[in-house]
């Protein structure tokens, strides 16, 4: 394991040890940082930098105060760590959009429901997909907000890595979140895959 990946490891390990321990004043002072320019809350500073790798980049130290922003957000009054969270943020909405239609009681045809749900969440993972790293920040914390009201798990190992490679050139991050989110869609109406 590399030293960056034991690091990666080492925060979000520390962060649900928080939750565990139901550090809320450790909790709060990561949520000071949410709609604020990464690294701008100084109240994070001791939950971020003892894990951060050595040489880490400008771009990685932001991805670290973005992630442990969103993390005290999204269990801010949920004291659950989900040992198997989805994929990524687009198996998230998935499992979003798959809530959404089995609480659908209306007598509309499966399929009808299916759409429906999906049109709703697609608008905003395309708008989420198309975003500049300036904008993800805000753009995540409203992602993350939306999967936090139905209490929808985050890969947060995952979401981090993501964040730190959001402006590739060949977009993987992007294109992995796209793939789960409508590769499962398939399997989803695919009524041999039930």
């Amino acid at each position: 394991m590399s030293t960056i990946v034991f690091q990666e490891h080492k925060f979000v390990g520390h962060l649900e040890k928080l939750v565990k321990e139901q550090d809320r004043g450790a909790l709060a002072a990561l949520r000071r940082g949410l709609g604020r320019p990464p690294g701008s809350s100084r109240e994070m500073d001791s939950h971020v930098l003892p894990y951060l790798p050595p040489g880490t980049s400008e771009k990685q130290e932001d991805a670290y105060y973005i992630v442990g922003a969103l993390f005290a957000f999204w269990h801010q009054g949920n004291d659950t760590v989900n040992p198997n969270p989805p994929a990524n943020i687009g198996a998230s909405l998935h499992v979003m959009v798959k809530q959404d239609v089995a609480a659908d009681t209306s007598n509309r045809k499966p399929e009808d429901k299916w759409k429906d749900a999906e049109r709703r969440t697609e608008k905003r993972l395309v708008t989420l997909l198309n975003c500049h790293q300036d904008d993800l920040p805000d753009h995540l914390r409203h992602t993350i907000g939306l999967l936090k009201s139905k209490e929808i798990p985050i890969n947060w190992l995952q979401l981090l890595n993501d964040v730190q490679n959001w402006q590739r050139e060949s977009r993987d991050v992007q294109r992995q979140w796209a793939r789960q989110f409508w590769r499962n869609f398939q399997k989803s109406l695919d009524p041999e895959s039930k």
